[in-house]
């Protein structure tokens, strides 16, 4: 029998040399002496009961497989895994904090292709969402992108990359190398491979989906069950707006917008519309730039009212003013969302899920609403009819829309009644012919605008080469003989008076309407931390040791040398809470905050503090209290004051507070126009120290690529700070009975980094 073997071996090793002519793959998955044949590459798809099409795939250079130049292009990939940046290569959107994505273990699915003409052609855009789609389906698949070519600049591309990485809403790290590699001569590709072995290449520009989804399947099944499926990829403590995916790009958030893409109007009641994209929240506001409402909280998918709805990535939009809503495109969900503007509620017109929000008990809405269970709907198979992340949004008719993704490669038409999708138009050419007078509609109002403007919007953005400005369609409206704008590229919104010709820039206020960045405001007492690239940092923190009773505590902030505070902060853009042996009863967003107890071995403390400071509290004082929850925060001799208080029993305790300056630079302190320094200013103000230089750097020329005064742009700085509070016993009195209540107060000096 070992005989047998032996010889079954050396046979086996022979037969790619006596067949030469076909290309052979070793099947990994089997561990039998079964394992030991040769499957041509042909079959090899046959082994979970799918065939690859032939006709699909019918020369070598557009499926190919493990060569020597392909382990080498393996091999620099896996090299790199360990170094940001290198002689010859740098990682951008990749997070420090992000360990998991050093393991060597697991599926890969790369996106290679040549960096100078991956970044500015509409097919790359196509590939992208597929490879998107597919990180969206398996979690737990390796998804990198790979950009190389002999004329990349390492520190020059970068710039662009971060717009391209904005603009596409990119959540995978991506290479950027200046070495060429064979297997890109071709264009863009997918790499496909397990473990860093026995790559293979998809060299097709219009791929199906559905084959490249059953190859990841197939790779997942050769994991033997280790694959988890999404439900149980992370603790069941953990909300669903903690593991969504996001761009690495740790600045950009912290400017008023974050790609703002789109923007509707309702010409009647003077209010606009505009989707802040990758902030995952519309804006509602009027014509002078007041702050009305805002609509989404978090990245997510979740109806329910303004507060508390989730959305990820929001597009084009379009007022019904019958109904008084909002009807926008969700781009990242596949789904179209309506918002009630008089209820402030959202829901999701398609996919229709009305049958399974039927059928759910109140036990299971809890379950989702606490993130002990999924809300995810996504079927099994892709549907060929489904939408796949649209971007544009028009009206067909009084009961159907239009739906376009971004490549302008397939159109939707979306039954409102039904709630289903009646047709789908594959094409630019066909969409024209169904939907062409209202494209070119909006594109007339853009032959307005001066052509170095536009060109620089258009290189921010894909468009057919038929109808150049196509893409910007739903960047822009009308309202009051203005045509308002999203400039992409700047981060601000435009109006152009179309009477006398003249362009200017909104100037925003009302703030503390936006309330605090969803990426400040942690979940209460997280069991399990997500490993999600952003970890707290905290600008001050400082211990007291006090008698317990009330204590009053006052922030004095400094904010950064050279900036002013665009107007005064809001109470809305506060956040506190209270901890340990402590209860907050100044500055809490709910008046029955304070009487809640925060521990039960304190709880007979508290009473007779509460009961004591109710007492001897007089009821003008309240009033006072309240006043100033709903008034501006002062703003005395270039510092912030921040106001809390809170009752303390004995023991430990901690104060935290969050919130959100909105700031700009000086311009008595920059006299001079030179763009380089204020980019420079606003980048020492924001980066982040896990940014590093290389992030700072692109930042910087991310800022002067923007074509903008510098010196009127809005930026957010997020204030962070904890003060532990030490409390002993209370005081007795003289008889030894009675104890004594205290007051205290207590100032905390933060001086923000910049």
């Amino acid at each position: 029998m070992a005989l047998s073997y032996r010889r079954l071996r050396e046979i086996s090793r022979l037969l790619p040399q006596i067949h030469s002519g076909d290309c052979y793959i070793q099947c990994r998955s089997a561990t039998k002496l079964a394992a030991l044949s040769i499957i041509p590459r042909v079959y090899a798809w046959e082994r979970n009961g799918m065939r690859m099409p032939q006709s699909r795939f019918s020369t070598t250079s557009e499926v190919s497989y493990n060569s020597t130049q392909e382990l080498d292009l393996l091999s620099f990939i896996k090299s790199s895994l360990d170094e940001r940046e290198g002689p010859c290569h740098c990682w951008l959107n990749r997070s420090k904090s992000n360990r998991n994505f050093l393991g060597r273990d697991g599926t890969f699915l790369v996106l290679a292709g040549r960096c100078e003409t991956f970044l500015t052609t509409c097919e790359s855009v196509m590939m992208l969402e597929k490879v998107k789609s597919l990180q969206q389906r398996y979690p737990q698949l390796h998804v990198m992108g790979f950009l190389s070519g002999s004329s990349v600049s390492l520190g020059a591309d970068r710039s662009h990359l971060i717009q391209y990485v904005m603009k596409e809403y990119v959540t995978f790290p991506v290479i950027l190398s200046n070495r060429t590699f064979p297997e890109m001569d071709n264009g863009a590709c997918y790499i496909l491979f397990k473990d860093f072995e026995s790559p293979v290449f998809y060299h097709e520009k219009y791929l199906d989906l559905r084959i490249l989804n059953k190859a990841v399947e197939e790779f997942h099944v050769q994991d033997d069950g280790r694959a988890r499926s999404r439900d149980n990829l992370k603790s069941t403590w953990v909300k669903q707006f903690e593991i969504i995916k996001e761009p690495y790009v740790y600045a950009l958030r912290n400017l008023l917008f974050n790609f703002p893409g789109c923007v509707s109007a309702d010409e009647s009641g003077n209010r606009l519309f505009l989707s802040d994209s990758s902030h995952h929240r519309i804006i509602v506001f009027d014509g002078n730039g007041k702050i009305l409402d805002c609509i989404g909280s978090s990245p997510g998918f979740e109806d329910g009212n303004f507060e508390s709805a989730k959305m990820v990535r929001p597009a084009s939009s379009l007022y019904d003013a019958a109904e008084d809503s909002l009807y926008f495109v969700d781009s990242e969900n596949h789904a179209i969302r309506k918002a009630d503007l008089g209820k402030r509620v959202l829901e999701t017109v398609y996919p229709n899920y009305d049958a399974s929000k039927k059928s759910n008990s109140i036990w299971t809405r809890i379950m989702i609403k606490l993130g002990l269970r999924s809300n995810d709907k996504r079927p099994e198979e892709f549907d060929i009819q489904a939408v796949m992340f649209p971007w544009h949004l028009m009206k067909s008719s009084e009961d159907s829309f239009f739906i376009i993704n971004r490549s302008f490669e397939t159109l939707w038409i979306l039954n409102l009644a039904s709630g289903e999708i009646e047709q789908v138009v594959k094409g630019f050419p066909k969409i024209l012919d169904v939907c062409g007078p209202q494209i070119m509609e909006k594109v007339s109002l853009l032959k307005q605008m001066p052509h170095d403007w536009l060109q620089q919007q258009t290189n921010a953005v894909c468009s057919p080469k038929r109808l150049p400005y196509a893409s910007l369609i739903s960047s822009l409206t009308t309202l009051q003989n203005h045509v308002i704008l999203c400039d992409m590229v700047g981060q601000q919104i435009l109006k152009l008076s179309e009477e006398a010709g003249v362009c200017s820039a909104f100037q925003f206020s009302n703030f503390g309407i936006l309330g605090l960045p969803y990426w400040l405001a942690s979940s209460l007492e997280r069991v399990y931390a997500v490993v999600c690239g952003h970890q707290e940092e905290i600008d001050h923190q400082e211990c007291f040791s006090l008698l317990p009773g009330r204590i009053g505590i006052q922030l004095n902030v400094e904010i950064p040398v050279g900036t002013e505070l665009v107007e005064q902060l809001q109470e809305g853009c506060i956040w506190r809470q209270a901890r340990g042996a402590a209860t907050e009863v100044l500055g809490a967003e709910d008046a029955g905050g304070s009487s809640e107890k925060v521990g039960a071995a304190q709880q007979w403390y508290d009473e007779l503090d509460n009961l004591a400071f109710s007492l001897s509290t007089p009821e003008s004082e309240l009033n006072v209290e309240d006043d100033r929850t709903t008034s501006d925060i002062g703003f005395q001799d270039a510092r912030v004051h921040i106001d809390c208080a809170v009752n303390t029993s004995p023991g430990t305790s901690e104060v935290i507070v969050y919130a959100a300056l909105y700031l700009k630079l000086r311009k008595q302190e920059l006299l001079e126009d030179d763009q380089e320094k204020c980019a420079a200013r606003i980048a020492d103000i924001l980066n982040s120290e896990r940014s590093g230089k290389m992030g700072r750097d692109s930042f910087i020329q991310f800022l002067l690529n923007s074509n903008r005064d510098l010196r009127d742009l809005i930026f957010m700085k997020p204030l962070h700070v904890r003060v532990k509070l030490d409390c002993l016993d209370h005081p007795k009195a003289a008889n030894g009975k009675d104890i004594i209540l205290t007051d205290s107060n207590i100032e905390v000096n933060v001086l923000l980094s910049s």
